[in-house]
């Protein structure tokens, strides 16, 4: 897996270290093996560090933390969340756009491709960066915790100001480590259709993460896509 190299400099000057350690030697020689036995992984090689390529250590705002990548065709490219132009909204992902027109008024977006929240420094982060085609959470505990870990970590101790939109019990816990006095966190129940009337619906993430940054003088986010 070559594409570790394609790190934007911002992220392998703080995570060059991370990528030399035994566990993910482990992790890449595994997800090689994968692709070479014809497993379909996804997202595509060029695309598993696409979310820190998009949006430089410097630059960030926001962090919002999801946990796989879609593991349908044509769906993961990298960012949480998000799914390229032409596929269907998931569910998960409506559920955050009804949240952004009750908070914001937003209109509701026609696709799901949110390679503009990413250009203006929300990180759209997921705790694991590959996944085995129609096997929901198969790259799970091979090391991918450990290396986002390192990611989090890093915005914690290099960047202040930060927002983290931690949505569901397990990017709670994953954003435990998180300074609070330096930056703000958020939490709500997660954005899928099982657990969003549970506290995501009506949560005012998106209206409370730009009214701390323009607090701290920082340009809020444009979350209309």
């Amino acid at each position: 897996m070559e594409s570790e190299l394609n790190l934007h400099p911002s992220w392998l000057s703080q995570l060059s270290n991370e990528l030399k350690k035994d566990y993910m030697q482990s992790l890449i020689a595994f997800i090689d093996a994968e692709r070479k036995s014809g497993k379909t992984i996804y997202p595509a090689e060029n695309q598993v560090f696409a979310a820190l390529n998009m949006t430089a250590l410097e630059t960030v705002k926001v962090v919002i933390l999801g946990q796989d990548p879609y593991h349908g065709p044509n769906q993961a490219h990298g960012l949480s969340f998000s799914v390229p132009q032409g596929e269907k909204v998931p569910p998960s992902l409506r559920n955050i756009y009804k949240e952004l027109s009750g908070d914001l008024g937003l209109r509701v977006p026609t696709h799901g491709f949110l390679k503009s929240w990413a250009d203006q420094g929300v990180l759209l982060l997921n705790s694991v960066l590959t996944v085995r085609q129609a096997e929901a959470g198969s790259h799970q505990g091979k090391g991918w915790e450990t290396f986002t870990d390192a990611i989090i970590d890093s915005v914690n101790r290099e960047q202040s100001g930060v927002v983290f939109m931690l949505w569901g019990a397990y990017a709670q816990k994953k954003g435990s480590v998180i300074d609070t006095d330096r930056h703000l966190i958020l939490k709500a129940s997660h954005p899928s259709p099982l657990s969003a009337h549970r506290g995501f619906l009506g949560c005012q993430h998106f209206s409370r993460a730009n009214t701390y940054l323009k607090a701290l003088d920082r340009t809020p986010i444009n979350w209309q896509i």
